[in-house]
């Protein structure tokens, strides 16, 4: 499997492929499309595509099935790349 920034830069690129998807992904994150350039190798703005992805799971499963990548590997670089940390 990927690691999780390039999960979020795949993830990325998949959306920005579906121009609807990509304007709700700025419009929902509050970017321009400038600040999402620059930031792409900060791990913040990383975590934010992915939580764009998880936030919708018709999104979220199309990108998986696109990217030939689980839901569930979406879901485990989003919570890497953020910082959250969960008990098992």
């Amino acid at each position: 499997m990927p690691d999780s920034a390039t999960v979020a830069l795949m993830a990325l690129s998949w959306i920005l492929q579906d121009q609807a998807l990509a304007d709700r992904l700025l419009a929902l994150t509050g970017m321009s499309p400038d600040i999402l350039r620059a930031g792409l190798g900060e791990r913040g703005t990383q975590a934010a595509v992915l939580e764009f992805l998880a936030g919708n799971d018709a999104d979220m499963l199309a990108a998986a099935d696109g990217l030939g990548i689980t839901p569930e590997a979406i879901v485990s670089a989003r919570d890497e790349l953020s910082g959250r940390r969960y008990e098992a």
